[in-house]
């Protein structure tokens, strides 16, 4: 009950400091109206967050994509006209992956030469082309085309979308807008849960297709992100640019200046050679990578496949349908619930928690499951295995789901962002396609306790190499960021 009202209360807190009056700086909220000690002076925060939302639906639409063959599988399979076989579904989500590789390599390019709110705008397009191939389709190659085009546009907005966040927002609420990628992913996730378990194929395509449409539409109202604007030489379009950002009471005059610093020290053209050749670079794309290797070795789409079979070992009597419900409910809450902690908390302390936990929770699976194989008796612990699935969405939530995207967009220099986030998602779609095909062949041939237990061991060197070797960033300027890469700096 406590922690009920604790969240409650946050909320509540959350949505009047989002309301305060931008004309009355003397009655503000400490939330809304933060103090810089570099000179910027006072900041209004509400148009962060509301550019970060629209920005983010990207992510909802990324959402709906991934989780859309869930509910739909047996439907598509018992639909006449396309009587679609167990290899060809296996198509359907393997095609989605390969389409955000390909849609991964160009978008930090052109990102860095269309601007990032265009690309943002333009990723609505490829998404609503594959609904319209989906909707209408009367073959399986249709449902194939959408889903390429619907991977090219996903791929391109992991790239962008947390490049676009991490340059609007100032350090003190870095981390929270950061997270939002991943929490409205997990967003979209639950609303096909939702809608896909009372609408067939087609109507749930339809409502699909409306982020999308409001991504298009609400990119419009959005400036260009200043740290783009400043690298093409556009200082006054920058300075209106943080202004609406920002406030007014900022001084956006010396916040554009700490911009132009840190344009000015990368300055030049950077080269893929660069991300290796240059220590700041290097660490920072070693930290980057590793982090979304250990985001997708951890097991997150093995347990989800497990999720009916573990509520069902547990004794549960709730339809398949409800049980990816309450799935999609925990991401949700549990990530918006890093949103909270992790300008308090820090990135670290919440990666290693993520890791520790999802760590012990896949060993007592792989323990369950282990002594259900050997044919033992698991009725007194029949509770284990929800329990152990819950508490890994919960910490994969809080930890290793949104943080890797969100430091992607904080750990790099202005000069090779947009290349190291290329790579990064060209890796993380990579690692998807890989675990995915993957997993299949390790049950077999392993068992499922031994599924468990390799990732439990890829979690405890995870922990390992956060304690070690990311840095904290909390509350640091991406020059701060860099100095820490470069070893100068603790």
């Amino acid at each position: 009950m406590s922690s009920s009202k604790a969240l409650t209360k946050a909320m509540v807190h959350f949505w009047q400091n989002m309301s305060q009056k931008e004309d009355d700086p003397s009655s503000a909220n400490p939330m809304l109206y933060d103090p810089i000690q570099d000179g910027i002076g006072s900041t209004r925060k509400i148009m962060q967050f509301i550019a970060a939302t629209i920005v983010a639906l990207g992510a909802v639409s990324a959402g709906t994509v991934l989780a859309w063959t869930s509910p739909v599988v047996n439907q598509l399979k018992s639909n006449e006209s396309l009587a679609m076989t167990t290899a060809e579904e296996s198509w359907v989500g393997s095609l989605l992956a390969i389409g955000a590789f390909f849609g991964a390599i160009p978008a930090g390019i052109l990102a860095d030469i269309i601007g990032r709110k265009y690309i943002n705008m333009a990723l609505g397009v490829p998404f609503l082309i594959s609904w319209g191939l989906i909707i209408t389709a009367s073959n399986v190659e249709m449902i194939y085309a959408g889903r390429i085009f619907a991977g090219i546009a996903t791929g391109a907005g992991c790239v962008v979308a947390p490049m676009f966040i991490s340059e609007i927002g100032e350090s003190s609420i870095r981390g929270a807008l950061g997270s939002f990628f991943q929490l409205f992913l997990t967003m979209g996730i639950l609303l096909v849960y939702a809608v896909g378990s009372i609408v067939d194929w087609r109507t749930l395509s339809g409502v699909c297709a409306i982020p999308p449409a409001l991504l298009i539409v609400g990119m419009i109202f959005i400036p260009e992100s200043p740290v783009h604007l400043i690298k093409k030489e556009r200082r006054n379009d920058a300075v209106q640019a943080l202004k609406w950002f920002w406030g007014k009471q900022c001084n956006s005059r010396a916040a554009i200046q700490l911009i132009q610093n840190d344009v000015d020290s990368a300055a030049g053209k950077a080269s893929m050679r660069d991300l290796w050749s240059i220590p700041a670079n290097r660490a920072g794309l070693t930290i980057c990578l590793c982090l979304m290797l250990f985001q997708q070795i951890s097991g997150i789409n093995a347990v989800i496949f497990y999720t009916q079979p573990i509520f069902q070992s547990a004794g549960s009597t709730l339809e398949p349908a409800l049980c990816t419900i309450i799935v999609g409910v925990v991401q949700v809450f549990m990530t918006f619930g890093s949103t909270l902690l992790i300008d308090k908390a820090g990135r670290r302390i919440l990666l290693m928690q993520s890791s520790i936990v999802m760590g012990t929770c896949l060993t007592m699976l792989g323990i369950y499951f282990h002594l259900l194989m050997k044919g033992t008796d698991v009725t007194a612990i029949g509770w284990l295995p929800l329990v152990s699935l819950v508490l890994f969405i919960v910490s994969f939530s809080l930890g290793f789901g949104p943080i890797p995207w969100m430091m992607m967009g904080e750990l790099f220099g202005p000069d090779v962002k947009a290349m190291a986030s290329s790579v990064a998602v060209m890796l993380n779609w990579t690692l998807v396609f890989i675990v995915t095909k993957c997993y299949g062949s390790m049950n077999e041939y392993f068992g499922s306790d031994v599924t468990f237990w390799i990732f439990a061991i890829c979690m405890g060197v995870a922990t390992a190499f956060v304690a070690l070797k990311v840095p904290e960033t909390k509350g640091k300027s991406g020059a701060e960021i860099q100095m820490i890469l470069a070893g100068k700096q603790n």
